[in-house]
């Protein structure tokens, strides 16, 4: 199958266009036949080595975590799917790959495509809809009439999350370039700053939550804008000793996740505010509730632009500039 392989670590190296075996699917997966591929900052962060220690991948690796496509295949415990059945899913950790042409999938990771989507709108949404729903819905357990601040509201998972929030029935507050103003208050953003012309610790008080997914700088001045007893979650680390647990990762990892969060963790407590760090995972359930949400119109996809599959590296460095308008696909059917 035709693929696009990442052969060594390194900041900003191009992918290798490259013929590779169609992976070998197990008992409990599908396999998938990919029509679109979403591209996150995620795979950029993996190329470049930033994950190493938490993820240790062997190369050559197939990178790409978020699929909508066709099932080609299943395995013999597989009983939701059937040949044929147009799908989309998040990628299983270990087992990513989606810059290709067909990818195997967990059966507990997949779901049924929305109805009123093309593959490449399907294709853009479940890496950034389970970080959404994982950290407003699982870890924030946010409800109706609070306050919460999304940063980055133009990007992927800013656009889902404006969304997610106000059917939740929040108050949200976010972040954006003068540019994007109009498409966050068309997402729902009832707060919008321009992060050009204005400081979000001048404009926000007492949130209940704040989803962080921006530097350490903008992260220490989140926790000024939370009440006592808010709740911060971050998206782009530190990770804390919790996600090492979570993960089972060795002593000596989960005592460089502690020594890195703990200056976070620490200002945090002082300020009677919890700290937790999310790095998403893939769930067909939970996919399968944010189906719903589409089917019903409550939610709308958000795309910036599709790649054809020989542009990949070109899709992989637009997303790392940072300026899309919502998600960027890469289309092979």
């Amino acid at each position: 199958m035709k693929a696009f392989v990442l052969e060594r670590y390194g900041k900003k190296g191009a992918l290798r266009p490259a013929d590779m075996p169609t992976p070998e699917l197990r008992d409990d997966e599908v396999l998938v036949q990919v029509h679109a591929a979403g591209v996150n900052l995620l795979d950029a962060k993996i190329r470049d080595g930033e994950f190493k220690l938490i993820l240790p991948y062997r190369l050559p690796l197939v990178l790409g975590h978020d699929v909508a496509g066709v099932v080609v295949k299943v395995g013999p415990r597989v009983q939701q799917f059937k040949l044929g059945d147009q799908v989309y899913a998040r990628a299983d950790d270990h087992r990513i790959g989606t810059f290709a042409e067909f990818v195997p999938v967990k059966e507990a990771s997949v779901a049924l495509k929305p109805q009123g989507l093309t593959m490449e709108e399907a294709a853009s949404i479940p890496l950034v809809a389970l970080t959404a729903w994982q950290a407003l819905i699982a870890k924030a357990d946010l409800k109706k009439g609070q306050k919460v601040f999304i940063q980055a509201g133009s990007g992927g998972v800013g656009a889902f999350a404006i969304q997610l929030a106000k059917h939740l029935g929040a108050t949200v507050a976010t972040t954006t370039s003068t540019t994007n103003v109009a498409l966050v208050k068309s997402l729902g953003a009832d707060v919008v700053i321009d992060y050009q012309t204005q400081d979000f610790e001048d404009v926000l008080r007492d949130y209940d939550v704040v989803l962080n997914s921006q530097d350490g700088k903008t992260l220490e001045k989140s926790l000024r804008v939370l009440k006592r007893g808010g709740k911060l979650i971050t998206i782009s680390g530190p990770p804390d000793p919790e996600f090492g647990k979570e993960i089972r990762a060795p002593g000596f990892v989960k005592l460089v996740m502690r020594l890195l969060s703990s200056g976070i963790r620490r200002k945090a407590k002082s300020r009677g505010v919890g700290f937790s760090f999310l790095f998403m995972r893939a769930d067909g359930s939970q996919l399968r509730e944010i189906t719903r949400l589409f089917d019903a119109g409550v939610i709308r996809p958000v795309m910036d632009r599709v790649f054809p599959f020989d542009s990949t590296n070109e899709a992989l460095a637009y997303v790392e500039a940072g300026r899309a308008k919502g998600k960027v696909v890469i289309k092979l059917k």
